[in-house]
């Protein structure tokens, strides 16, 4: 898969701050962010990414919600969505599967292996 763009959506300024630079720096891609849930869902209707990299626990709309809203809208139900989350288990990467997400990747992630990351979880069949 092809990735040109990708929607990075965290609550935490400085996740997004290295995230960026990581994912657009080491990974080449263009960057473009949101820090609450509503304006994930703005964005990816308006900016069509290739893929979303979506905080799970963050105030007011969590990451599964936002999940939910991208796939009930046809402009963003085909977007790959991969789950960031700081509390990631065995059983938590089952139910995120079963949410409609590609995978998950834990925090703190290493900034300069987070784009092979991305690209790996979207190379496996969904």
């Amino acid at each position: 898969m092809l990735i040109r763009k990708v929607l990075l959506v965290d609550d935490d300024t400085d996740i997004r701050t290295i995230g960026q630079i990581c994912l657009s720096g080491v990974g080449g891609w263009e960057t473009v962010l949101a820090a609450n849930g509503e304006e994930a869902l703005r964005l990816a209707a308006s900016e069509r990414p290739d893929v979303v990299l979506l905080d799970v626990m963050m105030p007011g709309m969590d990451g599964p919600s936002v999940l939910a809203r991208l796939r009930a809208d046809p402009l963003t139900a085909a977007i790959p969505v991969v789950f960031l989350t700081a509390n990631m288990h065995r059983a938590d990467l089952g139910h995120y599967l079963a949410l409609g997400a590609r995978g998950a990747i834990p925090k703190p992630f290493d900034p300069m292996r987070l784009p092979n990351e991305v690209r790996r979880i979207l190379e496996r069949e969904p």
